[in-house]
């Protein structure tokens, strides 16, 4: 084991870090996670891969609060499909934008949560998902993911109005 990970959760963790990384640089370059282009598409199925792959990771008992992040994380990416797709009428756009973005915060959660629990060695950060500091972190980086996804459906809502500033 290494950093307490069994060999699922070592693989999880690999799957989960594939899908950190595409989504990370989608954001950057495309400012949005896009579904239909190569990033997107590994984005989104390594979310898929690592949620389903944390379905058998019981490390801090039987069933719990990482098993439903999981399910809502299929959730939003379905309901982020459907959008996509134009399914949700003049939303459709602005749904899909905020969900596939949601799923990245998501994603940030057990990040820091299992990493920050565990280093540095000897001295981890956190004491473990119950840690009152890990709470404000958490709360933090939910705050840079409004900030974001503000700034994506304005420049969302600036294309659909062809105003300046809008993405090309």
């Amino acid at each position: 084991m290494i950093l307490g990970l069994t060999n699922l959760g070592a693989v999880h963790t690999l799957i989960s870090l594939v899908a950190l990384g595409a989504g990370a640089w989608a954001l950057v370059r495309d400012k949005a996670i896009i579904p239909d282009n190569g990033l997107g598409r590994t984005y989104v199925w390594a979310t898929v891969l690592t949620c389903l792959t944390g379905f058998g990771i019981f490390q801090r008992g039987g069933f719990g609060p990482p098993h439903m992040l999981g399910i809502i994380t299929l959730l939003v990416l379905g309901l982020a499909a459907v959008a996509w797709r134009g399914k949700l009428g003049a939303a459709s756009a602005y749904v899909a934008t905020a969900c596939y973005s949601l799923t990245y915060f998501f994603h940030m959660i057990p990040g820091f949560t299992e990493t920050f629990s565990r280093v540095p060695l000897g001295a981890p950060y956190f004491t473990g998902p119950d840690d009152p500091l890990l709470a404000k972190v958490i709360g933090v980086v939910f705050l840079i993911f409004l900030v974001g996804v503000t700034v994506q459906l304005i420049r969302l809502h600036k294309a659909r109005r062809g105003l300046p500033g809008a993405p090309a």
